[in-house]
């Protein structure tokens, strides 16, 4: 394995200067391809965790046929954008409107679409979010910086080994002249969970 040159590195964590040397190596080595490392890497940026599911949320708010079949159909919807598999045996979507907020949780472990969402935030599976989101989920949802009106009805979806939940976000106004691609853009895990609201 060649030097690494410190100066090159500066400004990066050391976890990624690690990474890159460990790679490096078994590249050296013949034991792994960097192009198929490089492959896997875009398959979990593009393909799984919180960007596929703003690929379905920007998707429903720019076509309303695809709206439909997403709210009748999650997984199916889904599987049009090369989303889906594991952990998403059966997906229900949930729309945000004006008078109704939805918000997602499994009381029971960490029940959670991964292909969709990525990884659970570490949060999601706290005993003390799996709890307060059933018993006060409004004074839940402000202390993570989510003031709703009370005129507002809060449901809570109770994620199962059967069943998972999305949440589809309000569409902030101001954004009719955006692509679909900067809507996805504007979309967090947090807001599909149900415990944000999306910002222009």
């Amino acid at each position: 394995m060649t030097d690494m040159d410190t100066t090159s590195n500066q400004g990066k964590p050391w976890q990624a200067v690690r990474t890159e040397a460990v790679e490096s190596l078994l590249v050296e080595l013949g034991v792994i391809d960097s192009a198929r490392v490089d492959e896997f890497v875009r398959h979990y940026e593009e393909k799984v965790g919180p960007k596929g599911g703003a690929r379905v949320v920007a998707r429903a708010w720019v076509d309303a046929h695809f709206k439909q079949r997403l709210l009748a159909d999650g997984l199916a919807a889904c599987a049009e954008l090369g989303l889906g598999g594991p952990e998403t045996e059966k997906l229900h979507v949930v729309e945000n409107t004006p008078t109704v907020h939805n918000a997602v949780v499994c009381t029971l472990c960490s029940c959670y679409p991964w292909p969709i969402l990525g990884v659970p935030p570490a949060w999601y599976k706290s005993s003390a979010y799996r709890s307060r989101m059933v018993r006060e989920p409004r004074r839940l949802l402000a202390e993570m910086g989510l003031s709703l009106d009370p005129s507002v009805e809060i449901r809570v979806w109770d994620s199962v080994s059967e069943i998972r939940y999305l949440v589809l976000p309000e569409r902030p106004a101001g954004t009719e002249g955006l692509s679909e691609e900067q809507l996805a853009d504007l979309v967090t895990r947090d807001a599909m969970i149900g415990v944000a609201k999306v910002t222009a």
